[in-house]
């Protein structure tokens, strides 16, 4: 039986699931100029008005706070908070300052419906944060969304437990994204019921040998359900 505090784990999981169905969308559309610098080698020296976002291995460049736009990126999403709109394209957020976009910091609570075409998870307490430009987001089931929120207490970048490995999933048939969120979480509950294996809660009394075969049991288990239901899986 599955108690409720379970439960709960697997529906703050089904983010972590849906990672590359968002960044494959976004690459089908063609992504803003500030994509394709993101993605610039590290080895090279960061483009003009950009910073380095080196926090937990997340290595993406961004542009820096405060920099001014003469007009949006092509494709961006709109979102009034307390009564003031603020523009969010691919973890960048913007808002208008006269006839101009300026590069911003989100309030705390503002709601978003996706994470950022890359992100980097961390659990912190058995809570998962997404994490990207210096800006951290929580799923919040009841909003049906991303709240971006403070920073974790006590949180130590060294210590941190990244998510090590994830689901590469796109749907196939054109499911609508709550379509997929409820793929997904009964795909997630039937993948443990058939491996006992919670990758978000590895037991303690195992071996890092024995956890990674459970966890490829489950990651077989969970690919198996969803191509089942239409969604191309890697």
């Amino acid at each position: 039986m599955i108690n409720n505090q379970l439960i709960r784990g697997m529906i703050l999981l089904l983010p972590l699931l849906a990672m590359v169905s968002s960044e494959v969308y976004a690459d089908k559309k063609g992504k803003s100029h500030y994509d394709r610098e993101s993605k610039r080698s590290l080895s090279r020296p960061a483009p003009k008005n950009y910073r380095l976002d080196k926090r937990y291995r997340h290595d993406r460049y961004y542009p820096s706070r405060g920099i001014k736009l003469k007009r949006l990126p092509t494709k961006y999403y709109e979102i009034s908070f307390r009564n003031r709109p603020y523009f969010y394209n691919s973890g960048i957020w913007y808002r208008r300052i006269g006839a101009q976009f300026v590069v911003t910091v989100p309030p705390f609570g503002v709601v978003v419906p996706f994470l950022p075409n890359f992100y980097t998870t961390l659990w912190v307490s058995g809570v998962p944060y997404y994490y990207a430009n210096d800006i951290y987001y929580t799923w919040q089931p009841n909003q049906n969304g991303y709240v971006v929120t403070e920073p974790p207490q006590g949180i130590n970048e060294k210590e941190t437990q990244l998510l090590p490995e994830q689901l590469f999933i796109y749907p196939k048939q054109g499911q609508s994204e709550t379509k997929q969120a409820d793929d997904k979480y009964q795909c997630h509950r039937w993948a443990f019921s058939q491996t006992g294996f919670d990758p978000s809660q590895p037991p303690d009394n195992m071996t890092q040998h024995e956890i990674g075969s459970k966890r490829d049991n489950y990651q077989k288990a969970i690919q198996s359900c969803l191509e089942g239901r239409g969604y191309s899986v890697r």
